[in-house]
C-alpha cells in the first residue's frame, strides 16, 4: 500500500498538474506506470535552451476523485491529475520558485524522451515548503 509523500515528508506537494500520457504511437510508453513512478519533469521553456537540465520533480498520482492512488499494483490513469514534488529544497529556492507558474506546459520525462504532457493547474506548497537541505 502506497503511503503519500505528504505523510512521509510532513508538508504538502509543491504544485499540481493535469497530465496525459502519450500513446506508444506518439512516442510514449508501452504500458502506463504505477504509483511510485519516478520520471523527471521539464517545462516547455526548458527546451528553448541549448542543453536541457531536467528538473528532479516527481509525480504522485491521483485517482478519478482526486485522492492519492494507494494501490501500487494499479496502473495510473492515462489522463488525470498528479501532485508534484520537488526533491531538492535548495533547487526549490534557487530555480523552481521562479519558474513554476499556473498555466505553464511541461512534460514527464524518461531521460531525453517526453512520455506525457502536463499543465500546471495549482500552486500548493511551492512558496512555503523547505528551501534548505
Amino acid at each position: 500500500m502506497w503511503i503519500s509523500n505528504e505523510v512521509i515528508r510532513g508538508f504538502p506537494p509543491d504544485f499540481k498538474v493535469k497530465y496525459r500520457f502519450f500513446t506508444q504511437e506518439e512516442g510514449g510508453r508501452k504500458i502506463l506506470p504505477r504509483q511510485g513512478y519516478r520520471s523527471d519533469f521539464a517545462l516547455e521553456d526548458d527546451f528553448l535552451k541549448t542543453g536541457i537540465e531536467l528538473r528532479v520533480i516527481h509525480p504522485e498520482f491521483e485517482d478519478e476523485n482526486g485522492e492519492i492512488i494507494i494501490n501500487e499494483t494499479r496502473s495510473v490513469l492515462e489522463l488525470g491529475t498528479a501532485r508534484m514534488w520537488i526533491l531538492f529544497p535548495k533547487a526549490r529556492k534557487e530555480r523552481h520558485i521562479h519558474d513554476i507558474k499556473v498555466g505553464l506546459k511541461g512534460y514527464f520525462m524518461e531521460g531525453p524522451r517526453r512520455v506525457a504532457e502536463a499543465e500546471i493547474i495549482e500552486i500548493i506548497g511551492l512558496f512555503t515548503n523547505p528551501r534548505t537541505e
